[in-house]
């Protein structure tokens, strides 16, 4: 095994001019890129291999693209794991744990991070040359800007320098924060009325709604930045709850069934919390989490239903990059922010770190490298995404500060076989977990030891119901040796 260090050999490439390979077009030779988040997205779509779910413009873009099987985030939160997306670095380096990093705006750098040098990913492209642009929620908080749920905040940017444009269209919810909670006719959970019900199915158009508003507004910057090299990040706020959508996606789901999770026992593990989030939406179900299988193929319909409305924006944007006639000068990254539990383990929201909550969506398309339509189970973490796209698009390097806490994909990107790294690294309040190709280890590290040891062996359980960890001494230690090296390598020859 060798580890790629990526940093002092993108520098030095960044200042060779043709030293790039010829798969990968430089930014002189047009390279944008399109950014797409989706917030507490499954790894539940039809080019997963989920026919229940109806996600047609995503699957047809994975056709095109590599879809990634086995992508882990690094902490199982909305706020953390886009920090370790736009920073590239891990939650044991930065110490953003938990949504509060937003909350702490540029004082979350490391405090040699001036303004002379870059913080984030989009900065190192804005220095560069590129039109930086946000649309929607990328950061964690959905108008770019520090506010904490009571309404209090100081207003400065958690990303400065990063964005030329920011925006989220907020219509009749005045706010990002309305619109990232939105019902129909500019309501809100936020909004002081009470209204607040777990799922909301009004019977109007796409762009009635928040997503449908960030669709358009992103085809519109990219019609009017086409003949420039862009950096454009659209980020949809569903399938987070409350699951609201138009009608017409909920009919979808009349006649099919979807079923329940194959594991809804509640987990032995101390690491099982009581779905707080989920609980503080109104529903009809007697005991606020659904108990029987009607009520919890009810949910899980209604999850669907706001997901196959995003996949409808989706497909919205994607087809606006094509009439322009950027595909082929345009790396598109489809990814979602962490995984969710659908009743897996008792659980209905994220917040664990069991691999529903870990592994998430990861599509990408780099045209001329990756082979359309194929799919990887290489193992990779989304700190890779800095480092990867610094690859391949070479921006500048002599402002970056620091190595990303991940590695390149470019090995993988050309050979879906390649088996990706030897593990993928994630963090939960006291808890560190580390899934390899086979295991997953989650313990409470103590100074250099750990506790509250669990092993799941995802060959023989994938759904993660027996602990394994006091059977085998010997695969024990091996895997804490791993945790504790807290450094994932690329696997190579």
């Amino acid at each position: 095994m060798i580890r790629v260090a990526w940093f002092p050999l993108f520098a030095l490439l960044a200042g060779i001019p043709g030293s790039a390979q010829s798969e990968t077009p430089s930014r002189q030779k047009g390279w944008n890129v399109l950014f797409i988040a989706v917030d507490d997205l499954r790894p539940e779509l039809g080019c997963y291999g989920v026919e229940a779910v109806k996600t047609p413009c995503i699957d047809a873009f994975a056709g095109t693209a590599m879809t990634f099987r086995h992508h882990y985030v690094q902490v199982p939160t909305c706020g953390a794991s886009r920090y370790a997306l736009l920073t590239g670095r891990r939650a044991s380096e930065s110490r953003a744990m938990g949504n509060e990093v937003a909350f702490r705006g540029p004082t979350a750098l490391p405090r040699e991070m001036d303004a002379q040098r870059s913080r984030s990913l989009p900065e190192i492209f804005r220095r560069s040359g590129w039109r930086t642009g946000c649309i929607g929620k990328i950061s964690h908080m959905p108008d770019g800007r520090v506010f904490s749920y009571r309404g209090k905040g100081d207003g400065r940017p958690e990303l400065p320098d990063a964005w030329d444009f920011l925006e989220t269209p907020c219509g009749p919810w005045k706010s990002g924060h309305g619109a990232f909670f939105a019902y129909s006719e500019g309501r809100h959970r936020e909004d002081g009325g009470g209204y607040a019900p777990l799922y909301e199915f009004p019977d109007v158009a796409d762009e009635a709604l928040p997503d449908g508003m960030i669709a358009r507004a992103a085809a519109a910057k990219l019609e009017s930045w086409k003949d420039e090299a862009f950096f454009l990040a659209v980020g949809f706020f569903k399938p987070h709850l409350p699951w609201v959508a138009p009608k017409s996606y909920r009919d979808l789901y009349d006649d099919r069934e979807v079923g329940m999770s194959p594991n809804p026992e509640k987990t032995p593990s101390r690491r099982f919390h009581g779905s707080g989030e989920f609980s503080r939406y109104q529903s009809d179900f007697p005991k606020k989490l659904p108990q029987t299988p009607a009520e919890h193929e009810e949910a899980r319909k209604a999850y669907y239903a706001a997901t196959s409305y995003v996949d409808a924006q989706v497909g919205l944007l994607l087809d606006k990059l094509r009439e322009l006639g950027l595909e082929q000068r345009t790396i598109v990254i489809l990814w979602g922010d962490h995984g969710w539990h659908l009743g897996d383990h008792g659980i209905w929201g994220k917040h664990t770190p069991f691999e529903r909550s870990l592994n998430s969506p990861l599509i990408v398309r780099v045209p001329g490298l990756t082979p359309a339509g194929s799919s990887t189970e290489a193992l990779v973490e989304t700190v890779d995404l800095l480092p990867s796209l610094v690859d391949l698009c070479e921006p500048e390097m002599d402002r970056m500060l620091w190595p990303a806490g991940g590695v390149s994909l470019r090995p993988v990107l050309k050979d879906p076989a390649h088996p990706g790294k030897d593990g993928a690294m994630g963090y939960w309040g006291k808890s560190v977990t580390l899934r390899t190709a086979r295991h997953r280890v989650i313990a409470t590290r103590q100074g250099k030891d750990f506790t509250d040891v669990e092993i799941y062996d995802h060959r023989e359980d994938p759904a993660e119901k027996v602990n394994i960890a006091a059977r085998d001494p010997a695969l024990r230690k091996a895997l804490l040796d791993q945790l504790r090296r807290d450094q994932p390598v690329m696997l190579g020859e």
